[in-house]
């Protein structure tokens, strides 16, 4: 009889191998779905995208846009309010919940992930931790996010910063790792964030 064993030598059950094989199925049929978003994220028109994301299992609220280019992993978990913009090439991590509010702005090329490695771990593991963008919130360019993170209301993130803790609501942060940096002056904040431009 042959006996398999997993990645730390482990020998496995029939049960175990099934299981396996399974998970394996389901994890490339959810890299085709994602490489199918990945297409979709070229196609120069806001409604069809919308109509894709959507289907794809991603909540996406009245009014809210996410421009072209776009990368997800595992879209069933994210979940996007009301009247928000997302920008060119950002990556919208759904390993784990991420959930972003309503009058949110996300500017080009930031990255928000809820999945990393464990790097004290001896088999490398994956940790999640999900990531909440609470309502009127801006994040400006190629910023990341990590894991575990909420950002309260009002916040704002400067650009290239690396936020690795929480967020006040209202606070400026910047740096890395980011760290306050001022403080939002209004509090009383109702704008809407407006049309999205053509062909984005």
């Amino acid at each position: 009889m042959i006996k398999i064993k997993d990645r730390t030598g482990k020998t496995l059950t029939f049960k175990e191998v099934l299981q396996k094989a399974i998970d394996r199925i389901k994890a490339i049929l959810l890299e085709f779905k994602v490489y199918l978003l990945h297409l979709a994220g070229k196609v120069p028109c806001h409604e069809f995208r919308r109509f894709v994301y959507r289907l794809s299992g991603i909540k996406i609220g009245k009014g809210s846009v996410i421009h072209m280019y776009a990368r997800f992993y595992n879209p069933k978990n994210i979940e996007i309010g009301e009247d928000t913009i997302i920008g060119e090439f950002a990556v919208l991590d759904g390993r784990a919940k991420l959930k972003i509010g309503n009058h949110v702005d996300i500017a080009s090329q930031v990255m928000i992930y809820n999945a990393e490695h464990d790097i004290n771990d001896p088999n490398f593991s994956p940790s999640f931790g999900e990531v909440i963008i609470e309502d009127y919130v801006f994040i400006g360019p190629r910023a990341i996010i990590l894991p575990g993170v909420k950002i309260g209301k009002g916040a704002v993130v400067a650009a290239g910063a690396v936020v690795t803790k929480d967020v006040p609501p209202y606070a400026i942060v910047g740096g890395v790792p980011a760290k306050i940096i001022g403080e939002r002056k209004i509090k009383k904040l109702n704008y809407k964030i407006g049309r999205a431009m053509w062909f984005r």
